[in-house]
């Protein structure tokens, strides 16, 4: 199929372009291979909410209406036969148009050749004109910043954060990740249908449920018992204690995905129990950072001769681990056992002031494939790191882990706990001043 020029409508995104498109435009123009390639997309992404081929824009009605008649009538002729039926939709984002407004901007267009009949509920075709009003909601500029018409190709998959929705879901914890986010995880680790999955720190499974609604079968460790095992205190409010059926299972089980959940075991995701090397297609994990969720590893003598903590008597049921150490421990782990051009994909807590690229861990065997930022507050912000096992694991990279926790930022266990307190107590002192 020939390439087509694509207008993508994002929901309050923001994404930079070369082309002529304001900086905070919630719409991106994209050059897609195929028509399917587009639809292919749309039946993954939950950023985006629809995709468009795109006929016209300007940045008036006229400049739109100028490029609509410069637009070749042999592309248009397909979708405008007498046979076919089609409808004009009129979407504006951030402004509120009148129907007189709306029946204005499609009576202008009676210079397209249109032969099909109106059929308002089940067209063939759908045209929408889009006009940007920019993302200020407080200043709203009379005229639109951008103008554009295109025929509808398909939508994204947005009706998956509220049908996933945590609020929802039968079993939750303090840390449950956000529909949305677990979505996006999944598709940064290209999870697709029949792929093996692993969450090292699965805490009550909200990525597991993600890769299983694409077809990935799915699995995980947790060093907690009674969240593995969904016992003692509920997360909810209205609820004291969890129920006897609140558990990982128990959520596939409630999107009809139960057949993709293999177990999680209770273990220490410092001390890998698998034995066969690359054995899953995708790592998709949240680690813990000290904030929300402590984070332990269990004791064992080596570790306690070695800090003098303990008489050598005595074995301490877990130990203090470091957000460097649950890093570093965590590419290893990827560098061995994921399959070549298996990913990794892990979210990294940052404290702001000290943020430079060179902290992110970086593992021979691992290529990073992208680093995205969510804000949290204005001293901290999690990036979201996506790495593909690019070499497989050999003798030399067993230790590489290990020369690069001089390097990884927060070493000690509550280093990043101090910092993100202390910036929420100046931010305090600030507002208080």
């Amino acid at each position: 199929m020939k390439e087509i020029k694509s207008l993508l409508s994002l929901c309050g995104g923001q994404l930079s372009s070369e082309q002529d498109i304001h900086g905070q435009s919630p719409f991106w123009i994209l050059s897609i291979p195929a028509e399917d390639t587009a639809r292919g997309l749309m039946k993954r992404t939950v950023c985006a909410k629809s995709i468009f081929e795109l006929w016209g824009q300007g940045k008036s009605h006229e400049e739109l209406h100028r490029s609509l008649k410069s637009y070749p009538i042999e592309k248009m002729a397909p979708f405008l036969q007498s046979e076919s039926t089609y409808k004009i939709n009129i979407h504006a984002f951030n402004k509120t148009l009148s129907q007189k407004e709306k029946i204005e901007r499609i009576d202008a267009l009676e210079y397209l050749p249109f032969h099909g009949k109106v059929n308002l509920k089940k067209a063939q075709h759908v045209f929408c004109i889009l006009e940007d009003y920019g993302m200020d909601t407080k200043n709203i500029p009379e005229k639109p910043l951008n103008v554009y018409f295109g025929r509808w190709i398909a939508d994204g998959q947005r009706e998956l954060i509220n049908s996933y929705s945590v609020k929802k879901r039968h079993f939750i914890g303090n840390t449950s990740m956000d529909a949305c986010l677990s979505f996006i995880m999944a598709n940064h680790g290209k999870v697709k249908a029949n792929d093996l999955v692993f969450d090292p720190f699965v805490g009550t499974g909200g990525l597991l449920v993600s890769s299983a609604h694409f077809g990935a079968y799915v699995c995980g460790t947790d060093i907690d018992y009674n969240t593995v095992h969904g016992l003692g205190k509920a997360s909810r409010k209205t609820q004291k204690w969890r129920g006897p059926d609140e558990n990982i299972r128990a959520n596939l089980r409630q999107y009809g995905l139960e057949k993709y959940y293999l177990d999680v075991l209770v273990s220490d995701a410092s001390k890998p129990v698998w034995k066969k090397r690359e054995l899953f297609d995708a790592i998709i994990t949240d680690p813990p950072y000290g904030i929300r969720e402590s984070t332990r590893k269990t004791g064992s003598h080596k570790e306690i001769l070695k800090t003098d903590a303990f008489s050598e008597s005595h074995v301490p049921v877990s130990l203090n681990y470091g957000l460097s150490d649950i890093c570093s421990d965590l590419l290893n782990f990827a560098a061995q056992y994921l399959v070549k051009g298996g990913r990794l994909v892990y979210w990294l807590p940052i404290y702001k002031p000290e943020y430079k690229e060179e902290i992110i861990p970086q593992h021979p065997c691992l290529k990073l494939i992208s680093n995205c930022e969510q804000i949290l507050l204005s001293h901290t912000s999690r990036r979201l790191i996506t790495m593909e096992k690019v070499k497989v694991l050999e003798d030399q990279d067993q230790n590489a882990h290990l020369l690069d926790r001089q390097y990884m930022p927060y070493k000690g266990h509550d280093s990043f706990r101090e910092k993100y307190f202390s910036g929420v107590t100046k931010r305090g002192k600030n507002n208080q001043k």
